[in-house]
């Protein structure tokens, strides 16, 4: 708890993401609920990941850029407050008498954009606001975060929207933001280093570069890629959910994952003593596939929620390999960059993943959907590895330290403010 007690502008941050997060879950699960109910189509459903997989890519990497070039606390509350009205744009188009279709898909493509743009500058701005040695309890603080907007959203989303309707998700959402962009605007200035280059695709390039140079790192990348796009069947929830006959289950579907992830979460000591954290990945990912499929073959709605919240448990530890290695190694200068390139290996899989489940149902069925996508998993992530041997021998003892710095700057030492 010493981020916390030791940083006035991280306890605004923290609280901010707890609000937000819980709104963002709402509306997560409300636009494939809506979308089902407005066409009746996993396809449909499915497509919301492909209009926002090209605003992802391109505003993730220039958002990595941006977030090294300009005031990050600029950047977060301009972002946070057009999160806020694509949110109220969504309230209004339910509030019609014939809510239309295309405004979901226009709000999702923007809303993945102004992710992009933010999430670089959200991860690089708190080593400035915490001291460098509360950085991991911070990241610890901002997972629980994650989790509990994860696991508290979409549970009482399905109970919002089954007795209240949509219209009380969206709203919800929009007061969360208001919420946000008010404890954001007490936030101290953050502005770029004096020697900051201007973002272009120069410097998004250099980042690329030195991503691919890495080959242990391009395999943390391109192994969570591949879990998320052949195993992330979100989408098609809402049809899994009538599929079994329990519609009341949906809110719990899309928490189970987060519950598995918490509970790894409150026993994680063991992670520490971890040194082949490439192993750590790859094996993570198999378990994640593993529990995909059986979900897709179990018949029983507790037993699917059960291998949900245990490919959520996986999910976590390939998660914790992934940022351990990205931590230990990644020089300073760069990481603006490799923030955003990091938020493409883990955003852009789910978006594919999406429209790869929602494809599939569509022609083989929502539990062919499911189980498949495990298989086609655990065999890509063992191809994976055997493609890529430094990943499976990068070992913590003998990786290379992290550059420090040079001389840091206040504006560039995070023991600084």
């Amino acid at each position: 708890m010493g981020a916390w007690r030791s940083s006035a502008d991280f306890r605004r941050l923290w609280l901010a993401g707890v609000v937000t997060n819980f709104g963002s879950f709402l509306t997560f699960v409300a636009v494939p609920v809506q979308l089902k109910d407005l066409t009746g189509s996993a396809v449909a459903v499915g497509a919301v990941g492909a209009v926002e997989l090209v605003p992802l890519i391109v505003f993730g990497l220039y958002g990595g850029a941006l977030a090294d070039a300009m005031d990050r606390k600029l950047l977060i509350n301009a972002t946070e407050a057009a999160q806020g009205l694509l949110a109220a744009a969504l309230l209004a188009n339910t509030l019609l008498p014939h809510p239309a279709v295309w405004p979901l898909y226009v709000v999702a493509a923007l809303s993945s954009a102004l992710t992009g743009l933010q999430r670089p500058a959200l991860d690089a701005i708190v080593p400035r606001i915490v001291p460098r040695d509360q950085l991991a309890a911070a990241a610890a603080l901002n997972s629980l975060r994650w989790q509990v907007g994860a696991i508290a959203g979409p549970s009482v989303a399905g109970l919002v929207i089954a007795y209240a309707g949509l219209s009380w998700a969206y709203a919800a959402d929009t007061a969360t933001f208001v919420f946000s962009v008010a404890v954001g605007l007490g936030l101290r200035r953050s502005p770029a280093a004096h020697d900051a280059k201007p973002p272009s695709l120069r410097s998004i390039a250099e980042g690329a570069a030195y991503a691919w140079s890495r080959k242990e790192l391009l395999g943390t990348y391109v192994i969570d890629l591949a879990a998320m796009f052949f195993a992330y069947p979100a989408a098609i929830f809402p049809f899994l959910a009538d599929d079994l006959h329990a519609p009341w289950s949906l809110g719990l579907m899309y928490a189970a994952g987060s519950i598995g992830s918490l509970a790894v979460s409150v026993t994680s000591g063991w992670t520490s003593r971890v040194h082949r954290h490439g192993r750590m990945v790859v094996y993570a990912a198999v378990g994640w596939g593993v529990a995909m499929a059986a979900a897709g073959w179990a018949d029983e709605i507790w037993l699917v929620l059960l291998c949900l919240a245990v490919a959520g448990g996986c999910d976590m530890i390939s998660g914790v390999g992934r940022s351990t290695m990205w931590n230990q190694t990644i020089p300073d200068a760069l990481r603006g960059r490799l923030a955003g390139i990091e938020l493409l290996s883990y955003s852009v899989g789910p978006q594919l993943g999406q429209l790869r489940s929602g494809s599939v149902a569509a022609l083989a069925g929502v539990r062919a959907s499911v189980w498949s996508g495990g298989l086609a998993c655990v065999a890509a992530v063992a191809a994976l590895a055997t493609a890529l041997p430094k990943l499976m021998s990068y070992d913590a003892r003998t990786a290379p330290p992290t550059d420090p710095t040079p001389n840091p700057s206040p504006l560039t030492d995070p023991s600084a403010v």
